[in-house]
């Protein structure tokens, strides 16, 4: 069964804004679904409607086979969601905020606590667990709203920037996190983020979205082979022979672009053959940044 389906799902808000345009999309169990542009392209519109806070003004959708705008109930029962500025409540510790969302689950105090416990050791805020949640950092709030979204041992997971205000330390702790949860427990992750770079880190398929329309999914080879196709050699030599696919960039390197990475061994041995000294020889292929920079200018040049 496919995690997410939708079929031309839009939204228009009063006034007249189009928010979300013709978004149509499949997503398998146990993805991790990078849905990536900036602020105000279009993710957390997305987000609400696949969650059922928003009704949708074109097309459907399904998760986990329900309709969120039929059947906000049971998505919500399947799906945890964890937004930029987490929200609980500050009276209360680590600990009881976790178990409180807990019994909303329909836990008792047994499982709720046992699970609290668990996740908090999980993303070293056990030790904080008794401190009220006005006394936590930002980063701290952040991995308890996570934890609090896995309390329910949610099928679904929608991330909007969970990395959020973190140390580098607690945002690897998540992205372990996360990873193991779709690798061993075939959780399907969707997580909105405008770092595409961290995007690129962790997800393994990507949709990119501008101004509330889809430019493009794949994986990052997909992505690469269609929009900026081939790969960029970057050598360090000295006596370079003429005649070779590279510029100078000094300092004794040289860089130039080629076809695929077969290519690379052939170069090699020919500076080798004709008596160049070789140190070092680096391949790179497209980030995911640069494709989404090179998709967003071909759109702008196509209006």
């Amino acid at each position: 069964m496919h995690a997410i389906i939708t079929t031309g799902l839009g939204k228009t808000y009063p006034g007249g804004k189009e928010a979300l345009k013709d978004l149509s999309l499949q997503l398998d169990e146990g993805e991790v679904f990078g849905f990536l542009g900036p602020n105000g392209a279009g993710k957390t519109t997305a987000v609400k409607l696949l969650t059922g806070m928003l009704n949708p003004t074109a097309g459907s959708a399904l998760v986990m086979g329900h309709d969120p705008e039929k059947d906000p109930e049971r998505v919500h029962a399947l799906c945890g969601v964890v937004t930029e500025n987490a929200r609980m409540y500050d009276h209360l510790s680590g600990l009881e905020n976790l178990m409180f969302y807990g019994a909303l689950y329909g836990q008792n105090s047994f499982e709720s606590r046992e699970r609290a416990d668990m996740l908090l050791a999980g993303l070293a805020l056990h030790d904080a667990k008794d401190k009220k949640l006005g006394a936590y950092s930002t980063g701290m709030r952040q991995k308890l709203s996570f934890a609090r979204a896995l309390m329910h041992r949610p099928r679904m997971l929608f991330l909007d920037e969970p990395t959020s205000g973190m140390d580098p330390e607690s945002g690897i702790k998540v992205n372990q996190m996360i990873t193991r949860l779709a690798k061993e427990e075939g959780v399907t992750v969707f997580l909105c983020t405008h770092q595409l770079r961290y995007a690129q880190d962790i997800c393994t398929r990507f949709g990119l979205i501008s101004e509330g329309a889809m430019l493009m999914t794949g994986t990052l080879p997909e992505l690469q082979n269609a929009v900026l196709p081939g790969i960029r050699v970057r050598i360090r030599a000295d006596k370079l022979p003429a005649g070779l696919p590279l510029q100078e960039a000094g300092n004794g390197v040289f860089e130039g672009s080629l076809g695929e990475e077969g290519e690379v061994a052939d170069l090699v041995r020919k500076i080798v053959l004709q008596g160049g000294d070789l140190y070092r020889v680096e391949v790179e292929k497209p980030s995911l940044e640069e494709i989404y920079f090179a998709l967003t200018r071909n759109r702008e040049a196509a209006k």
